[in-house]
């Protein structure tokens, strides 16, 4: 089964204290200790981002690696992304990590390991570059659309709750046709996708929401709530 789970944001880089995000990935993978790479090229490899992914996960159930562009720690880049049973992005610049996945061909990669059954999820950054369009906001400066890689149909916009410019400039794009229709997600939830399609949503708070976003018949913009499923529920 090919699986993405695809974050509004959370998980360990801004819910240090609540990693239900985090476990539930894990969980998907279906094995007692998941190989977990954690892909931060989207902040430029930072150091910092690196040791929080290792403080958090070194308390879960999994094996933690992560994989570096910048400072390459990996023999054969594709052999090393195609042996883990997860793959989770980082945020930071979508822009300068896509430009920088493709000259690695790190792009086709990803393509590869989503069709051999690698799980692949992440928050901001790390969660637009699945789908075919996503929307940015470099600083909180002015949003614009971006291209992803595509494995998922229709557009994306994290931080849908949590970032002022976010859900205005997503429902402008998408009223005036310059965008596809496709999912706002808060901060704290997540779109599970199984197959392609969208299987449940999830949140590690109660009260973050996921959107689907489109036209009406009457070319005005339609925002429908998706269920959320809250994680700390769960027996």
């Amino acid at each position: 089964m090919k699986q993405i789970i695809a974050m509004g944001g959370g998980g360990f880089s801004m819910e240090p204290d609540n990693l239900l995000l985090d476990k539930y990935i894990l969980e998907q993978a279906g094995t007692a200790s998941p190989k977990v790479c954690f892909i931060p090229t989207a902040s430029g490899d930072a150091d910092n981002y690196v040791e929080r992914f290792y403080h958090a996960f070194s308390t879960l159930n999994c094996t933690p690696v992560h994989l570096s562009l910048f400072r390459p720690n990996f023999q054969d880049l594709e052999s090393y992304v195609l042996d883990q049973d997860i793959v989770y992005v980082g945020g930071g610049s979508t822009r300068n990590m896509l430009v920088l996945w493709k000259e690695w061909g790190l792009d086709r990669i990803l393509h590869s390991a989503y069709e051999k059954g690698v799980i692949l999820a992440g928050l901001s950054a790390g969660s637009i570059c699945w789908f075919e369009e996503g929307l940015t906001d470099p600083l909180n400066a002015s949003v614009y659309k971006l291209n992803g890689l595509g494995l998922l149909e229709g557009s994306h916009c994290p931080h849908y709750d949590g970032e002022v410019n976010r859900r205005p400039g997503y429902h402008k794009l998408i009223s005036e046709g310059a965008m596809k229709p496709g999912y706002g997600v808060d901060d704290g939830a997540a779109l599970h996708f199984a197959d392609d399609v969208l299987l449940r949503t999830v949140s590690s708070r109660i009260g973050a929401k996921s959107h689907y976003v489109s036209i009406n018949d009457q070319q005005e913009v339609d925002e429908q709530a998706l269920n959320v499923v809250f994680l700390g529920e769960r027996v």
